[in-house]
């Protein structure tokens, strides 16, 4: 079973900035600060014909690297970046490294994010850094991390705070405890493996200057994950995979990517808000044997872009 991308006739990205405006409300909290995804009310954005707006990519900027990766992207622009796999060397094949690059509109990329499985840990355990030379925790490019449960199908985002439970008893400064960047579940559908596959990614809400709700937990019970599957959603925004349709002419799943996926693959998927399908989050997709593209928009960030993609190479329920 695989992902085709979708044939498109229209790949304009048209700019329409009052469904723009609509869109950037259904993804920050209300007066009474609850985001669209914890309200049952549904968002009356108008969808764009073509599924995203664009920007030139070099009105992105990246001069302070450690700030720009969490930085959520700017409102109406689409973070165009593309994924490595570096699969070379003694046990790459067991543990390649992956490195992120924003692709420019002029063709040069520019260098985000590397990361790398941990050897010995008991589950799969990501380091990310902004250095491609320096994937230790210790190091000072350390970012963050992406973790997973022992079965490998729900996944959580870390930054490079400290792990208040490492700490018992200790006066930790809020501004040090780590924050959770996402939670990335996959499901199986009703179809087993011979479907596609239901991921929902859970990320801190925007509060209405646009900057993301912190999500600091002292315990297991604050997590994104507990609060999701607790249906605890205020601050918190719920995404969802894109379902692909099925087309007969290729016998295969399909999605609209727009150009920016060549080739099939089960690890192709969009993420959107229930509240509005049409306007992309998130995509990522494969255009050779090691490398893919992934594109980001508001309110996500490289960093939780970057995790997400990794959980779509480990995650047991998305592997081929």
């Amino acid at each position: 079973m695989k992902y085709d991308e979708e044939p498109s006739d229209d790949d304009d990205g048209g700019d329409n900035e009052e469904a723009e405006a609509d869109r950037t409300r259904s993804l920050t909290p209300n007066t009474d600060t609850r985001p669209a995804s914890a309200s049952s009310v549904k968002s009356n954005s108008e969808p764009l014909t073509s599924g995203s707006p664009t920007a030139d990519g070099s009105s992105v900027d990246v001069d302070d690297l450690e700030e720009f990766v969490l930085r959520p992207a700017p409102r109406g622009v689409i973070v165009k970046c593309r994924i490595t796999r570096d699969k070379k060397g003694m046990d790459r094949g067991l543990y390649p490294t992956y490195f992120m690059h924003l692709e420019r509109e002029d063709g040069r990329r520019v260098f985000l994010l590397a990361g790398r499985k941990r050897k010995k840990s008991k589950t799969s355990n990501y380091l990310i850094s902004v250095d491609a030379t320096d994937l230790t925790r210790e190091g000072e490019s350390f970012m963050g991390k992406l973790r997973s449960n022992m079965v490998g199908t729900k996944f959580t985002v870390y930054d490079s705070g400290t792990n208040p439970g490492k700490t018992p008893g200790a006066l930790l400064e809020e501004s040090h405890t780590r924050q959770e960047l996402a939670a990335i579940c996959y499901e199986t559908n009703v179809l087993g493996f011979k479907g596609p596959r239901k991921m929902t990614v859970v990320i801190p809400g925007m509060n209405m200057n646009f900057e993301r709700v912190p999500v600091r937990p002292n315990n297991e019970q604050e997590s994104l994950l507990s609060k999701w599957q607790n249906r605890c959603l205020e601050n918190l925004i719920e995404l969802h995979n894109k379902a692909p349709v099925w087309n007969d002419d290729t016998q295969s799943y399909v999605l609209n990517f727009h150009g920016r996926v060549t080739q099939a693959s089960v690890k192709n998927f969009q993420i959107v808000h229930d509240n509005d399908p049409d306007y992309i989050v998130m995509q990522f997709g494969r255009v050779a044997e090691d490398v893919f593209t992934l594109d980001y928009n508001y309110p996500m960030c490289a960093l939780q872009a970057f995790a997400i993609g990794l959980s779509s190479f480990d995650s047991k329920l998305a592997c081929e």
